[in-house]
């Protein structure tokens, strides 16, 4: 009896896990033909990107014209958009065919609701209406919160949440109309897990992961795929185009060693590669590189031990200084080691960030 009940359990409980299997394989499977349907090709789609002169903004242009669509980029400053827009030309160069009627640089101020609206104004009229949004401008200020001050938040809201959201309101109308259109927004892990030194920075990217999330399941019904994108740090130089408080060079040097750490980072090439197949297929989100998707993953199960081990990591960070002034990377490279300086050189040479002439926003 005792043999027959035990036997009886076994299979009940084989039984219930080859349900489980069945339901988990049953699940890929039908998400794996839902993703393939909403594949789409990006030939002679209109795209733009704001913060779309340097760094990963850069790297998704290019990827962009290599896969053959009418690209618009956005960012402040006419030299680095100038150098920007004759890498684009020479690869759509290469790619065959005239290319300078599919490309548009426009100097534009996301934080600016006017110049937002200016924006796709110009882009409809050059390059036809919008297909595909990427918003990734943004700005970084580092340093810990006794040196920030309500400025450097405003300026990181209008940026990361404000701006995108102007983009948004303006290309949904004509999207909604033709029920197509992908939106994706840059946000960061910084807008999953706050980040000690980044208040900031991190405050505003959890308010655009919110936004993209909600706006996710609002907008799918119209046809209309937003992807939230939630990076880990990006290998593009972009120190030097950030900015620093408090004892900036010290904050600098953790920043930078961080940023080129392989383990903790990753090629913007290869991201950028990334972020366009989860566009195409109209993806809810991407986490890149593993270890920034593990800490998310790490985070939602254990949200206190986390938070105590970001208190902890506070503690080793730069105390505060004694000036609110805003330091530009660029000004303070020389606190870093040269093995480090010169890992940043090549990826600030390659991916444009050396243009620069606006002091005050950086692009990712």
């Amino acid at each position: 009896m005792s043999r027959n009940r035990t036997t009886g359990l076994s299979n009940l409980a084989t039984g219930l896990i080859a349900t489980a299997f069945g339901a988990v394989a049953t699940g890929i499977a039908v998400a794996m033909i839902v993703r393939k349907r909403r594949q789409i090709s990006f030939r002679n789609k209109v795209v733009v990107i704001t913060g779309g002169s340097r760094g990963l903004g850069l790297a998704l242009a290019r990827r962009f014209v290599e896969e053959g669509a009418k690209v618009a980029i956005c960012a402040r400053g006419a030299a680095e958009l100038r150098a920007a827009q004759d890498q684009l030309r020479q690869l759509g160069a290469r790619q065959g065919g005239e290319f300078s009627t599919r490309l548009s640089a426009l100097d534009a101020d996301v934080r600016d609701p006017a110049q937002c609206e200016r924006l796709i104004d110009q882009v409809e009229t050059t390059l036809g209406l919008v297909d595909v949004l990427v918003n990734n401008a943004g700005t970084i200020s580092v340093g810990p919160l006794e040196n920030q001050t309500l400025d450097d938040f405003r300026m990181a809201m209008d940026t990361h949440f404000t701006g995108p959201l102007n983009l948004i309101w303006h290309v949904l109308p004509s999207m909604r109309r033709r029920r197509a259109g992908r939106i994706v927004n840059i946000s960061s892990i910084g807008g999953k897990i706050a980040a000690p030194h980044m208040i900031p920075y991190t405050a505003s990217k959890f308010a655009l992961t919110g936004l993209s999330e909600g706006l996710r399941a609002e907008l799918t019904k119209d046809g209309i795929y937003v992807t939230t994108v939630c990076p880990g740090l990006i290998r593009t130089g972009s120190p030097r185009n950030a900015f620093f408080k408090g004892q900036a060079d010290k904050e600098y040097a953790w920043f930078t060693a961080s940023d080129v750490a392989p383990l903790f980072s990753i090629n913007p090439d290869r991201l950028a590669a990334q972020i366009v197949d989860a566009c195409r297929h109209g993806d809810a989100e991407l986490i890149s590189p593993f270890i920034a998707a593990a800490q998310v993953k790490a985070y939602g199960l254990m949200p206190g031990v986390s938070q105590e081990i970001n208190a902890l990591l506070n503690r080793a960070l730069p105390a505060p200084g004694r000036s609110d002034r805003r330091v530009r990377g660029a000004h303070v490279d020389d606190a870093t080691p040269d093995a480090v300086q010169a890992r940043q050189a090549s990826a600030a040479q390659q991916f444009n960030q050396y243009s620069t002439d606006h002091p005050t926003v950086g692009e990712r």
